[in-house]
């Protein structure tokens, strides 16, 4: 087992399950040093202190908080671990919730929960298979390095799993990401949506990582003096290149096809009329609409034909 990170306890209403916390994931990525190019030489970060210029090591380092410009709080781990939190030394479920109601992009780092001692076996198998039957997953909160955090518990085969999850408000909103309206061709929808049948798999396990096989293969070349391995061939699409949506669509269902040993032909689809979409309201309408629609909701409560002269008004 990996050596554990944190040691604490599941607070399951009054059960308490005593656990340790390793990490479910590793990290294969090849990591580089930096060095002066002139003598080969090491390049390395030191701490210095900016008063005496010294050289730190990490036993005399401490926190501190900035409060105004030149004035500094210390703070020490004693402080930080007296803080009055239920959740200091315990994952504290809050909740149980639809799995598919948590959004992936507030998931983060995944650990495994191992049970600390013969005595968490019982109460680690009940809240398990609670999980299991329930078909939900638990949301729970804990104190992890000098803050506290969401979390999501969920089962994996035998074991429980903690993903920490990041708060609502850390969370950006995308709308001025989404590109503005376009119009779209029926076609091309349905060749998109037959490319996403064409490239559906059940099981995902079999992908690699190649840019590290090839970085592996460089970095043996070079250290055995070898030739180093011929880039790959292949054209490049140019940057920002104006292409054929629907024969990119037909190739691409084809490929797919091909890929997966299926039948290649491929009945081309040309575009038609694109469909007509309506035009988004101003925001101030947008507004008015949402005030119609609240007292609308409000005043059918009351009246069964009040409800039914709003639903006109709010569709007019």
């Amino acid at each position: 087992m990996p050596r554990p990170l944190w040691t604490g306890a599941i607070s399951f209403g009054l059960v308490t399950i005593p656990i340790k916390v390793v990490s479910a994931t590793e990290n294969h990525s090849i990591s580089f040093h930096q060095y002066h190019r002139e003598d080969m030489g090491r390049i390395r970060t030191r701490k210095v202190c900016e008063i005496d210029g010294k050289v730190l090591s990490q036993d005399e380092i401490g926190k501190g908080y900035e409060v105004a410009k030149d004035r500094t709080v210390p703070v020490t781990d004693e402080e930080l671990d007296r803080m009055p939190l239920p959740t200091a030394k315990a994952i504290e479920i809050v909740a149980f919730v639809e799995a598919d109601s948590i959004d992936p992009v507030r998931i983060s780092d995944s650990y495994y929960l191992a049970v600390d001692g013969q005595v968490a076996a019982k109460p680690y198998t009940l809240l398990r298979q609670a999980l299991e039957r329930s078909d939900k997953v638990a949301v729970a909160k804990f104190a992890w390095h000098n803050r506290e955090r969401l979390g999501l518990l969920r089962v994996r085969e035998d074991a429980i799993v903690l993903h920490a999850m990041r708060w609502p408000d850390e969370i950006r909103s995308p709308e001025s990401l989404a590109p503005r309206e376009t119009e779209l061709d029926e076609g091309e929808i349905e060749r998109a949506v037959q490319l996403t049948d064409s490239m559906a798999l059940d099981d995902i396990s079999g992908f690699r990582d190649h840019y590290r096989e090839a970085l592996e293969e460089l970095l043996a070349a070079k250290s055995e003096g070898k030739a180093l391995p011929a880039a790959a061939g292949g054209e490049e699409e140019e940057p920002g290149k104006v292409m054929d949506l629907m024969a990119a669509l037909n190739a691409s269902v084809k490929a797919a096809k091909e890929t997966r040993g299926e039948d290649a032909t491929v009945h081309e689809m040309t575009p038609g009329k694109p469909r007509a979409r309506k035009k988004a309201a101003p925001a101030a309408k947008k507004r008015t609409a949402a005030k119609k629609t609240t007292a609308t909701k409000k005043t059918a409560a009351k009246k069964q034909p009040a409800r039914t002269a709003a639903k006109k008004r709010t569709a007019s």
